[in-house]
């Protein structure tokens, strides 16, 4: 197996030709190129134990540098002969482009028997829009919540918080002692609507809302929205200073270290604190609301397609299929500290279980992943617009009366 970071400008010069067609010609094995992005190691050892049980094929996995570029390059990728036999494809109204411009192979449960056996709402996120037909095998539930430092916060008498009061005092016995509360950037504009997610679901009611705008029953114009987001502004305080020119990079860095006791993100950086802070004993909570307990919000992440074009069709549905049992589920849980989107799937990580727990007693949907559609995307929209609030030249009634506006153009 050989998995190598490419950047674009050296995938886009790869000379034109028929996926994994040249690696086939080279050795007796069938090569699958998997496209995808996320810690090299983590996926040759993931894949070597599908090479075990197939010894006649050689996953040839390549991850990008940066997520950030991914888009472009498997787009530019699947429109040629170039590309990949399988991705990692982006989720709901991110997978659309690639369904539409027909890249995509329609999975059915006859070539991937487990897909029959997922919820209805992780698959949801793997489907394309207008036709229905499922289009990747889902590979991640990611939840959003507070991770902490435990010393720090042992350190200072404090515990998780129970009411919206409880971690307001935390943060200002934190500043006090000239520790970071929260470690957050607003430089990079596609974290702004998670923050604002981690913090404000509660306030505007979790799915009930979603469903009521969906239905154009209520607008994000309304005043429970708007007190959920305006979160961000309340907290601003206790964020880094010059929060809008914070980068992600450095609000990680910020956690890393200890210098701050907090970080509002997602699931995903246990592993990447795991990797980098290996000192620090991490914690989760979920932030309370205003009033009453908080909400968890999470979303599925993605999921692995298949390239219309591969040479190697069988050989592809094959290694789906196995992409969609138990047995690759717990190795990418186990792996990865991250939920398996596979049903049945049980962590054995302690942090892990307890985020499950209170998932699956708080949960409710990722609102931005709800409503990401449009030309610009209102999720692009809505980032730039907390950007703008965050730096004070908007209210929170203007960033949330501007998504209101671009979600009208498409819903």
């Amino acid at each position: 197996m050989r998995l190598a970071p490419l950047t674009a400008a050296l995938l886009l010069a790869v000379t034109a030709c028929a996926p994994s067609s040249t690696a086939a010609k080279q050795t007796d094995k069938i090569t699958l190129s998997v496209w995808g992005w996320g810690p090299e190691a983590n996926y040759d050892k993931m894949f070597a134990e599908y090479e075990k049980l197939n010894p006649g094929v050689d996953i040839d996995a390549r991850s990008f540098t940066t997520a950030t570029e991914y888009d472009t390059i498997l787009s530019t990728g699947l429109a040629g002969d170039s590309g990949p036999d399988l991705a990692w494809l982006r989720a709901g109204a991110n997978l659309q482009p690639l369904v539409e411009a027909g890249r995509l192979m329609p999975l059915e449960t006859s070539d991937v028997p487990g897909l029959k056996d997922f919820d209805e709402g992780v698959l949801r996120a793997a489907k394309g829009d207008k036709d229905g037909k499922v289009y990747g095998v889902p590979f991640a539930i990611q939840t959003l919540q507070v991770i902490y430092n435990k010393k720090i916060f042992a350190d200072n008498g404090i515990t998780p918080p129970q009411t919206w009061d409880d971690m307001i005092a935390a943060a200002e016995k934190l500043k006090a002692k000239k520790v970071v509360p929260f470690a957050f950037g607003g430089k990079d504009d596609w974290m702004l609507p998670i923050v604002a997610g981690i913090f404000g679901t509660a306030d505007w009611g979790g799915d009930d809302f979603l469903k009521a705008v969906k239905a154009k029953q209520k607008k994000f114009t309304d005043p429970a929205f708007v007190a959920g987001i305006d979160k961000l502004n309340k907290l601003k305080p206790y964020f880094p200073d010059d929060v809008a020119g914070v980068s992600y990079t450095d609000a990680q860095i910020l956690f890393s270290s200890g210098k701050a006791a907090m970080f509002p993100g997602g699931l995903w950086e246990l592993n990447f604190f795991g990797e980098n802070a290996k000192d620090v004993d991490l914690g989760v909570f979920t932030p309370p609301a205003q009033k009453g307990p908080g909400l968890m919000p999470g979303f599925t992440d993605g999921s692995y397609g298949i390239n219309v074009k591969t040479r190697h069709k069988a050989e592809a549905l094959k290694f789906a299929a196995w992409l969609a049992t138990k047995d690759y589920g717990q190795l990418y849980t186990d792996t990865l500290r991250i939920f398996s989107a596979v049903p049945g799937v049980k962590p054995k990580d302690a942090l892990l279980n307890e985020v499950a727990s209170g998932f699956g007693q708080h949960g409710a949907a990722y609102f931005m992943n709800e409503f990401a559609y449009g030309n610009p995307s209102s999720q692009a929209v809505f980032s730039k617009s907390l950007q703008e609030m965050l730096l004070g030249r908007i209210t929170a009634q203007e960033a949330a009366a501007q998504l209101d506006k671009s979600v009208s153009t498409w819903l």
